[in-house]
């Protein structure tokens, strides 16, 4: 069972387990685990129809996405590591997503 698998399955064990009440923060988690596992698939079917290894800006956004949620969820838990990890994660995301833009209004200009 893959680590993915794993953290859903436990995680909607602790939801079926708690039937009768939502925990709002566990909805925020999954949700930023669900934009974590769109970027997977955005990339993958990006490449495929490429056919060769590309990396989309909206890979970035997904991640950028998913960070900020998963960033939240880890201050609600008080995770030093989980917040560390994705806080680092972000600027990474934003820097891409910089270097994107860029190249876009390059490209624009040099087209003009």
């Amino acid at each position: 069972m893959s680590l993915l698998a794993a953290d859903l399955s436990a995680g909607l064990a602790t939801a079926i387990a708690s039937v009768g009440r939502i925990d709002p923060w566990l909805v925020v988690g999954f949700i930023g685990q669900g934009l974590f596992t769109a970027r997977f698939l955005t990339q993958w079917i990006a490449s495929e129809r490429a056919r060769r290894s590309i990396v989309p800006a909206a890979f970035w956004l997904f991640s950028l996405g998913g960070g900020v949620t998963l960033l939240a969820y880890a201050l609600y838990r008080q995770d030093p590591v989980f917040i560390v990890g994705q806080a680092a994660g972000l600027l990474i995301y934003v820097r891409n997503l910089v270097f994107i833009r860029r190249e876009r209004r390059q490209r624009a200009a040099d087209a003009a």
